[in-house]
């Protein structure tokens, strides 16, 4: 299920829906244009501490979804430890699946 949410951030980085990076993230979940942010497992616990507490202070849902690699690979990057899906539609569908993995 995981691959298939995988698809989907693809798919929604095709779109122009999806930001990397911590800084932009965290602007996206400041602005209010961020729907869902992702978080690598293997993101430094720096990056997830500060990634999640902008999340719980503006109420936007988060996930611990891949590794850096596997999200980097996702949206035609190396690595990102850290994604933000800007679009209602498409976080829905990857948190579903993501959900049904755990």
């Amino acid at each position: 299920m995981l691959q298939k949410a995988m698809g989907l951030l693809g798919l929604a980085k095709k779109a122009g829906r999806v930001v990397s990076g911590e800084t932009a993230c965290k602007e996206a979940v400041r602005f209010g244009s961020s729907c869902l942010i992702l978080v690598a497992s293997d993101a430094s616990s720096n990056t997830f501490k500060n990634i999640t507490d902008s999340c719980k202070f503006y109420e936007v849902p988060y996930a611990v979804a891949g590794t850096k690699e596997s999200l980097g690979n996702a949206i035609g990057n190396a690595y990102n430890a850290v994604v933000s899906v800007n679009d209602e539609g498409f976080a829905n569908g990857i948190l579903k699946y993501i959900q049904a993995n755990i």
